[in-house]
């Protein structure tokens, strides 16, 4: 359960919360399920007549939330075995990108993604989801390692962007990046990436070069934050809402555009709301892509993700 509240999302929120009391309090009486029925569904049917409209602004702010499902949350649900791998092998571990290997449906794969923090304290141990050099060499090691063994491997994307410091841009930034984007595309393995929360930039697309790129309903995927293109084209960082509505970065924008394959539906106001039934939707796409994958063989998959990218923003004449 939330405990951050959005001004937007506070009535489906109560109505929730309200079921969820009632439900712990109801016990074994069997005489109020249908009234504890009725009410989850007029929760349901109230969250999406709410979110059915939420302007862009609105959809960055929910793939944000700080009390959504990051990617150590989904582990925990998804997968099993899981044994995270740490470090670079050149400078040090970077605990805004997590990753090993790990069992899916009984079948080995290779599990990466950032990790935000929950809290102050560990939100510096993780640097606020934001990758540091070593952070995307230590991905590009276990994606050379997952193509070594020929396991698929799987991402999830939740980052505001690679750290923008001077450390990082002294150790090299913008090389670990393109050194992970030539590595996921010459690997010969199936890749899903899925956008959990927000991708922005160039520090998500480092994970996000696969064959299959999901998203959650309420994510977001942009080249740059709605604050940052704010900045650039209006002078004004408060613009952000009007950049956020102009990027088209919203689930179903992107899916229209062809930049994603597809949207994961969210439970009841929100992945936060009901952690497990937000990793069971993810498990079940991961699933069928996975088997949409599983025909094409190692040159094929190459060849699919480079004909996928290569035709994003494609505009065919007359």
């Amino acid at each position: 359960m939330a405990s951050h509240v959005l001004p937007f999302e506070k009535p489906v929120v109560e109505l929730l919360n309200r079921v969820r009391e009632l439900r712990a309090q109801a016990g074994e009486e069997r005489e109020i399920v249908p009234e504890l029925e009725r009410l989850e569904d007029k929760a349901r049917h109230l969250a999406r007549e709410l979110f059915s409209n939420l302007t862009a602004w609105q959809k960055v702010q929910l793939s944000r939330h700080p009390s959504r499902p990051y990617t150590l949350d989904y582990i925990e649900r998804i997968f099993t075995e899981f044994q995270e791998l740490h470090g670079d092998r050149a400078f040090a571990d970077d605990e805004s990108i997590i990753g090993g290997f790990a069992k899916f449906r009984g079948k080995s794969v290779m599990v990466i993604g950032h990790q935000k923090g929950r809290g102050a304290k560990e939100n510096v141990r993780r640097n606020f989801g934001m990758p540091h050099p070593e952070g995307y060499r230590k991905a590009k090691r276990l994606f050379e390692l997952a193509d070594r063994f020929s396991l698929p491997i799987l991402t999830f994307i939740d980052t505001a962007g690679a750290y923008p410091g001077i450390g990082a841009e002294e150790r090299g930034q913008s090389e670990a990046i393109g050194s992970c984007l030539y590595t996921m595309s010459a690997s010969h393995v199936p890749i899903i990436a899925t956008i959990i929360g927000e991708g922005g930039s160039g520090g998500a697309l480092a994970l996000g070069v696969a064959n299959r790129v999901h998203v959650l309903e309420y994510g977001t995927y942009s080249v740059i934050t709605p604050e940052g293109c704010a900045s650039i084209l209006y002078r004004d960082g408060a613009m952000a809402e009007t950049a956020a509505a102009s990027l088209r970065m919203t689930a179903r924008e992107l899916l229209n555009l062809g930049v994603v394959d597809f949207i994961i539906g969210e439970p009841p106001g929100g992945a936060h709301q009901d952690f497990d039934a937000a990793a069971k939707s993810v498990e079940s796409a991961l699933a069928d892509g996975l088997g949409a994958l599983a025909h094409l063989g190692p040159t094929e998959l190459r060849e699919h993700r480079y004909r996928r990218f290569r035709s994003l923003g494609a505009v065919i004449g007359d």
